[in-house]
């Protein structure tokens, strides 16, 4: 078996035994023991998640100043940044759409039990919740010190200064090359890492998916079924605009691009972190034949501003919450909310709930109660795996599609290892 294969086996194995020791724990132990064992099952998934997340930040930083250097002036870079933005925008604006039509359509609030609120994770979330302000958008999305975003994984601030930091390599010519080499040779040890790292998915997934399954139980389903039904309708109607679009540019590509992004898409389906596989991504994309110097460009901009499952689900949520609560928005009121989604998720971190915090502040402006937030959390999670798994394969898509539209892709066969940047 191969490394690759026999890694996607461990995910799948650990994925089940997590099941099954979770649905043990739950159905013979006391809440008390159900709870030790929750927060201790989360210690090996935050493991995991810590040891990709050490490596996000000098990645973004090396490979994107590296891949704006190398695309060779600021023309191509503003070619390819426009290029990026514009399926950006208009993959976030029918993810937005088809949440909001469908939320209209199937009226899932309406099959939301009040009586299974999580309160007690929903004041969680509302004490990280901020209320939106221009200057709010505008601190988090320009940095104060490119050591804090890095502390902290801002990636949008990240990508800002990496952005300045590579436009000015490239305007001082020949003098910088023996920086852009260092940050190449840099940014290929941090992918070596990636490999180490990766051994530890299987650990981190069991952890995962036993501590919620302890926590909640299997029966969740059976008050949130229709809701997570509804939901997948969504992500298959996402995935099938995503992959056709995909299609018309890469044609006979997109089944190899799918192969090859298999794992990634795995590992964040089980952990529910697209962010945990940014580094295997970059990796892979490569591997599919994507130019590297595209790769370091597009995907770290697709990750602050392209997680397609989790706008869906923003509109989705948002509106559910009213739907529970009786409240009508008429058709403008719910256009502004995208409009304002449009622009709050951008930069949102690929970390578990992220995208919660948001639907949250988003709430309380439109006057819908945010506390109403805690009647989707018990079914949260299992939406979560989906919307990373549609984070990953959105990114995907785009870059593939750009990098061919720039006539940078390379045939998988003839790409065996990390090429030069």
């Amino acid at each position: 078996m191969k490394k690759g294969n026999r890694l996607t086996f461990y995910i799948i194995i650990s994925m089940l035994l997590g099941v099954l020791v979770g649905y043990i724990i739950h159905n013979n132990s006391s809440q008390e023991s159900i709870a030790t064992f929750s927060k201790n099952s989360k210690l090996l998934t935050v493991i995991f998640l810590r040891l990709v997340q050490m490596i996000i930040a000098p990645l973004v930083f090396c490979t994107l100043v590296v891949g704006i250097a190398k695309l060779g002036d600021l023309k191509t870079v503003g070619r390819v940044g426009g290029k990026s933005i514009l399926w950006f925008l208009s993959a976030s604006l029918i993810s937005l759409l088809i949440g909001m039509v469908l939320v209209n359509f199937f009226q899932p609030g309406a099959v939301i039990n009040l009586s299974n609120a999580d309160t007690e994770g929903a004041k969680d979330l509302m004490g990280k919740t901020q209320e939106f302000s221009l200057q709010k958008f505008i601190e988090h999305v320009f940095p104060k010190s490119v050591f804090e975003a890095m502390a902290t994984n801002e990636i949008l601030q990240l990508v800002v200064f990496s952005i300045f930091f590579g436009v000015a390599s490239t305007a001082l010519g020949d003098f910088t090359k023996p920086l852009i080499k260092a940050l190449d040779i840099a940014a290929h040890i941090i992918l070596k890492m990636v490999g180490y790292v990766m051994n530890f998915a299987p650990i981190g997934v069991f952890g995962a998916i036993a501590a919620v399954i302890a926590a909640k139980g299997l029966q969740v389903f059976n008050f949130y079924g229709l809701y997570l039904l509804y939901f997948l309708v969504g992500i298959i109607c996402l995935w099938i605009i995503l992959l056709g679009a995909g299609f018309l540019i890469l044609r006979e590509r997109v089944p190899q691009l799918l192969k090859r992004i298999s794992q990634p898409i795995l590992i964040a389906f089980s952990t529910t972190s697209s962010e945990a596989v940014f580094p295997k991504l970059t990796e892979e994309l490569e591997k599919f034949g994507c130019k590297n110097k595209i790769v370091s460009f597009v995907l770290p901009l697709g990750y602050s501003f392209n997680l397609d499952g989790s706008m869906m689900y923003m509109t989705f949520a948002s509106l559910a919450i009213a739907q529970a609560y009786g409240i009508h928005l008429d058709f403008g009121t719910q256009l502004t909310m995208l409009i304002v989604l449009m622009f709050t998720s951008k930069g949102i971190a690929g970390v578990p709930r992220a995208s919660l915090v948001v639907v949250t502040a988003t709430c309380a402006m439109f006057g819908i109660p945010p506390e109403g937030i805690a009647l989707i959390l018990p079914i949260d999670h299992f939406c979560d795996m989906f919307r990373s798994a549609t984070n990953v394969v959105g990114n995907s898509v785009a870059t593939a599609v750009i990098t061919k539209w720039e006539g940078e892709l390379k045939q998988e066969e003839t790409v065996s290892t990390i090429s030069d940047l």
